[in-house]
């Protein structure tokens, strides 16, 4: 139809922790989240399949997990690597291994694919997704579906920007959403203080995603939420 507007609310890091997975939850059940990207490497990943199999409509894609990079004292620190992102043949391989690991804990394939910390926007890691992509037949992040990352509550630097996670804001980020499909990312989390330099935003994200005046906006500009199972 002619003007639709259509929304994507995705939650990255799923399986994180026990923390962010009740705060995706939360955001899912009570507020706009709709989709989600899963870290099958991570602590909580069995649990968070458990979640995603009793809600079958919060769609679950891949958040390729290739490493993590911090920003501590005014310096970008490495806090893990999973393989060596410079070397294609490494990449692929970790990537197969996670979606093979993706499979065994939901039994089926993702519905779309992102990656931690964006590493798929540069090569030979965004090579490898949009190979994998492709093989799955689903939407990449940034590919195909308009992807908005403005609602964040930290600086490029990690420093504190916390107009960027007001409700207001997400408000203003909704009423100037284009014609067409766009997937606006989030973070949740709840009771994650202590594990992550983005904890106390990760609740109120989940504050502001169940705000009831971020569902009127949605219902009053005629959004129609989505998922990225809809997305086909």
């Amino acid at each position: 139809m002619f003007g639709q507007r259509l929304l994507i609310v995705n939650a990255d890091d799923l399986g994180l922790s026990e923390g962010v997975n009740a705060g995706i939850a939360a955001a899912h059940e009570r507020g706009i989240v709709t989709s989600a990207s899963l870290m099958v490497r991570q602590a909580a990943a069995a649990a968070a399949a458990a979640y995603a199999d009793a809600h079958p409509d919060l769609a679950v894609g891949l958040h390729i997990d290739l490493g993590q990079w911090d920003y501590v004292r005014g310096e970008w620190t490495v806090a893990y690597q999973r393989c060596a992102q410079d070397d294609p043949a490494a990449v692929e391989a970790e990537c197969d291994a996670q979606l093979r690991l993706f499979r065994e804990l939901l039994d089926r394939d993702p519905t779309h694919l992102d990656s931690h910390q964006h590493t798929h926007m540069s090569e030979p890691v965004a090579s490898v997704a949009e190979d994998l992509a492709a093989q799955l037949g689903v939407p990449l992040r940034g590919h195909r579906i308009r992807y908005e990352g403005g609602f964040y509550g930290q600086s490029g630097r990690g420093e504190p920007w916390p107009r960027g996670i007001a409700v207001e804001h997400l408000i203003e980020l909704i009423e100037s959403l284009p014609e067409g499909w766009t997937e606006l990312g989030c973070h949740p989390g709840l009771g994650v203080e202590a594990e992550s330099s983005y904890g106390p935003e990760r609740e109120v994200e989940v504050e502001v995603l169940c705000d009831p005046r971020v569902r009127g906006t949605i219902e009053n500009a005629n959004v129609e939420l989505r998922s990225f199972a809809q997305a086909g």
